[in-house]
């Protein structure tokens, strides 16, 4: 169904193209098919899942609830084709418009959409913290990979995602400690005959849909065949206790912009230039201090407009 277009909102024509392209090399008849539903008129309209919308009374872990419901309703993409080209190396605020466009065009979804889209939908959820978790396992002689979102709340860690599988998404956030939580997800590839390997924890994402940050998607990177369950355990509590003293000194979900502000972390600004100096030079009260070149009075106060 979800080949037709839901609710009558129109798809780009590279998502289409890519989809009919699909059909024509899994099915025999695939061309025919594929004309046959573009040419019909009278099929039925696919009901769009609706955007939870709440109201500012609404606990944290409800919100949480309707957006993992949300995300469920999208239904997991088992096509083969990926109808959302997601590059970890674009800035937060790409990612937020693709995110827009995967709520427009309600299609089928797989597990880094469904952490785009997770970020997306939590933006005005000041107090809690998101960070992407990793997760590489092992099966049958093949090797697995699966993302969600971690997020933390109050001091309890949960996460939201999609997954054929029901007990790799959704995690309410009841787990006291992250190890706790990743143990949790240790158990459940364990009922799926699968054996973790691998937990890439990323740093916490910024809750400014504007900013041009990257997501740190690899912060920690943790081999299970070369630690002891006692050290896997120590190490995860590592990133969050390095998670909860970024955000203490307002350097992690902050926007880039706000730290601009502060003079902080900005790469132009962390540079000391020689106008900068002489600046700084020019307003301190020196006996030696030479007058003010009335030449250079248009730069220095075309400096002071710009700060």
């Amino acid at each position: 169904p979800f080949f037709v277009n839901r609710g009558g909102l129109p798809v780009d024509e590279p998502t289409w193209e890519r989809m009919w392209r699909h059909v024509g090399r899994i099915h025999p008849d695939g061309d025919r098919v594929a004309q046959r539903i573009r040419g019909a008129a009278d099929l039925p309209k696919i009901p769009i899942p609706s955007v939870p919308v709440f109201q500012p009374s609404t606990p944290i872990p409800e919100r949480l609830e309707a957006v993992q419901r949300y995300i469920r309703e999208l239904q997991y993409n088992h096509t083969g084709t990926q109808f959302f080209e997601i590059k970890k190396s674009r800035p937060l605020t790409g990612l937020m418009d693709l995110a827009k466009e995967m709520t427009k065009e309600a299609l089928p979804i797989k597990c880094l959409e469904a952490v785009i889209l997770g970020i997306y939908l939590t933006n005005n959820m000041t107090t809690l913290d998101r960070f992407p978790i990793s997760f590489k396992t092992h099966f049958s002689g093949n090797y697995f990979r699966h993302i969600v979102l971690g997020v933390n709340f109050g001091g309890r860690y949960g996460a939201l995602g999609i997954s054929r599988r029901e007990e790799l998404m959704y995690k309410a956030p009841v787990f006291r400690t992250l190890s706790e939580l990743i143990f949790d997800f240790e158990e459940a590839y364990r009922r799926c005959w699968h054996t973790l390997k691998k937990v890439k924890l990323g740093h916490c994402v910024s809750h400014d849909p504007h900013s041009v940050e990257q997501i740190e998607w690899k912060r920690s990177i943790l081999d299970l065949d070369k630690l002891t369950r006692e050290d896997f355990r120590k190490e995860l509590e590592r990133h969050a206790r390095d998670m909860r003293l970024k955000i203490g000194k307002g350097t992690g979900p902050s926007s880039p912009t706000k730290d601009r502000k502060k003079d902080v972390s900005s790469p132009q600004r962390g540079q000391a230039s020689p106008h900068r100096r002489n600046s700084r030079g020019d307003r301190r009260p020196s006996g030696e201090k030479k007058p003010a070149d009335s030449k250079a009075m248009p730069d220095l106060n075309g400096y002071q407009i710009r700060v």
